[in-house]
């Protein structure tokens, strides 16, 4: 992808900035992944391959966020559907614990901020607004918002149910920001990149080795006069704002 900007911008005050959280500010997907591993050799399937497995674990992914939304506990409900469904059984206990015990270590690990976040986020908090937008499970957010330290640097938090383009909308209008000087930071195509921009404000796309395959898309070009960059680590803030 081409950055539409080739130059930092001129440090203006006043720019509002709304922040992504899993996976720009902090890893998340990793834990994720490694449960999804644990998961996958646990069952040993003897027809379908890891990549089969894994395909159909995003379809019930899919299905479970759709009925639930977002979190562990959703992500376990997927698991167990997946086991059963591709067992053609009922779990047994002893089973279902084994598989939620892959997923323990999700919400108890320690928050491991990405590089350079903590020192950014203070340096950009004194010349600008900054409000953290993240989607998913409001009490897990909030909680790993409070462990990660970076909560005195937010004006606002917010924690939607999906980040489309009539929540951007409505967080533009709730929080009175200027489009033309606010900028989504994320490193999501789908949640982050896309839906901000066709909602009319900017976009800054920090992309992560391990963004979840359901936030896979192509980024597309700003439908109007939206700014668009791609920077590859969060530090790089400083440089243009």
């Amino acid at each position: 992808m081409n950055s539409s900007l080739t130059q930092p911008l001129a440090r203006y005050s006043k720019q509002t900035l709304l922040i992504d959280a899993d996976d720009t500010l902090w890893e998340n997907n990793i834990y994720f992944e490694r449960a999804i591993a644990s998961f996958i050799s646990f069952l040993d399937h003897k027809v379908h391959t890891v990549e089969q497995v894994r395909e159909h674990l995003n379809l019930c992914e899919r299905a479970t966020i759709a009925a639930h939304g977002y979190g562990v506990e959703s992500f376990r409900r997927s698991l167990i559907d997946c086991f059963e469904q591709l067992t053609e059984s009922t779990i047994t206990a002893e089973r279902h614990a084994q598989i939620l015990s892959f997923t323990d270590a999700i919400a108890s690990n320690e928050i491991e901020l990405l590089p350079g976040v903590g020192e950014t986020l203070e340096e950009l908090s004194r010349r600008h607004r900054l409000i953290m937008v993240t989607k998913g499970n409001q009490i897990e957010q909030t909680d790993k918002l409070e462990r990660s330290g970076l909560r005195p640097w937010f004006s606002a938090v917010e924690v939607l149910a999906e980040k489309n383009v009539p929540a951007y909308r409505a967080l533009i209008a709730a929080h009175q920001c200027d489009c033309g000087s606010t900028w989504m930071i994320g490193n999501s195509p789908k949640s982050d990149i896309n839906p901000a921009l066709a909602a009319g404000i900017n976009a800054v796309f920090i992309p992560h080795d391990f963004t979840w395959v359901l936030e896979h898309e192509m980024v597309d070009a700003p439908p109007g006069s939206e700014q668009l960059m791609e920077l590859g680590s969060f530090r790089e803030l400083i440089g243009y704002f």
